[in-house]
């Protein structure tokens, strides 16, 4: 049996990235998948992540997946894609049934119903919207909440509290449809925030309790675990390019120049860093704020022991991490992208193509490391299982 070549395709507003791995026909091996090959292009035809021009978008995922192709020496022919754009939203909603056997045994029957009514409530308040995420928060039978899975258990009454990711469905297909127009078939949908945890985030920080926050160059995406279980997601449209244009407006500069002074990588110009600070810092705070509402309305405000962890290319500014930990009253660190010795790849950008690669490859790995399964490619209960104790 020869090994396994799985593609991931981050479609982001600043960049598509592609990453190829290898998975080891070897099944005793449980070394990381092994990246063989990555391709970038410009991304065209995006505005806060949703498609505006699907020509454009199929033209940029083109250009990255021949550069993959070419960089691993394999033709991508199937891919996992992200999905991160500002119309991503959440929902909860609650489920219950009564229990099917005559002895009240509680089976994946009984579990997959409680989940289906759980959808079918909240059905006709979403409409144009498809569920790509359906994350059971937590179980109670006859009214007694349940450490763990209710499977085996006994009761008459099976309730379920479910965390639903939603986007617009329209502009879940102008994705695919763009991306199957290069030819390549897509597998299945992620949220890019749930994608890049995977290999952004340790079982101790899921465990505890922390927010992922992702600042790209036009949204800003945060994820927050608790338990080990995503609780909640939320893309906002902001980001690092805001950062630049105040700047180059504070400045009186162009662009270009902002951009760079923003990186960090303008030499030989002599700017008040005073002003320049103070200009960086309230883009940065507004962006804080913002997360900050969402962990209230969750009620996780400074109750997160593992705190923030920053990521994107927006999380390379200076005082990011002094700002984030006073805004959110939490510990605050820069993710580090760590996949292996074998691969020249250790920029944090990288980390949604690669956390999807990890994703299609949990079939053949321990799937209660990677935290999810393919929810279209498997069946509901082992879709659940990912994020049960």
């Amino acid at each position: 049996m020869a090994d396994q070549i799985i593609a991931g395709i981050d479609v982001g507003t600043y960049q598509v990235k592609v990453a190829v791995v290898r998975i080891p026909k070897n099944k005793k091996d449980r070394s990381l998948p092994q990246i063989i090959g990555t391709g970038f292009a410009e991304s065209r035809g995006l505005r806060n992540g949703y498609i505006i021009n699907e020509s454009d978008v199929a033209r940029s995922v083109h250009s990255a997946i021949i550069q993959a192709e070419k960089s691993a020496g394999v033709p991508i022919k199937r891919a996992y894609v992200s999905i991160g754009s500002v119309g991503i939203d959440e929902l909860v909603s609650r489920g219950e049934i009564i229990t099917s056997r005559a002895d009240s045994e509680i089976t994946a029957v009984d579990v997959e119903k409680a989940m289906q009514d759980s959808e079918d409530r909240i059905s006709e308040q979403i409409p144009n919207r498809k569920v790509i995420h359906a994350i059971p928060l937590r179980f109670s039978i006859d009214g007694e909440p349940v450490l763990g899975k209710p499977h085996g258990m006994h009761g008459t009454k099976l309730e379920v509290e479910t965390l639903f990711i939603t986007t617009f469905e329209q502009h879940l297909n102008d994705l695919i449809s763009a991306i199957e127009g290069t030819g390549v078939y897509v597998e299945d949908v992620m949220a890019s925030p749930i994608a890049a945890s995977f290999v952004m985030l340790n079982k101790a920080q899921k465990r505890a309790g922390c927010v992922l926050a992702n600042i790209g160059a036009e949204t800003v995406s945060m994820v927050v675990f608790e338990d080990s279980i995503p609780i909640s997601l939320k893309i906002f449209p902001i980001g690092s390019n805001d950062i630049t244009n105040d700047i180059a407006l504070g400045m009186k500069i162009p662009l270009e120049e902002a951009e760079k002074i923003k990186r960090g990588s303008a030499f030989g110009t002599n700017y008040p860093k005073k002003k320049l600070d103070e200009i960086i810092a309230a883009r940065l705070t507004d962006i804080f704020e913002l997360i900050d509402v969402q962990l209230k309305k969750i009620k996780k405000d400074g109750m997160l022991p593992a705190g923030i962890i920053l990521t994107g290319g927006g999380s390379s500014i200076a005082t990011i991490q002094d700002l984030a930990k006073a805004s959110l009253r939490l510990p605050s660190r820069i993710a580090k992208l760590d996949v292996g010795k074998n691969t020249k790849v250790r920029d944090a950008s990288w980390a949604v193509a690669y956390g999807l690669c990890m994703w299609g490859s949990s079939s053949d790995y321990d799937s209660t490391q990677i935290g999810m399964t393919k929810q279209t490619k498997q069946s509901l209960l082992t879709w659940l299982s990912q994020f049960l104790p």
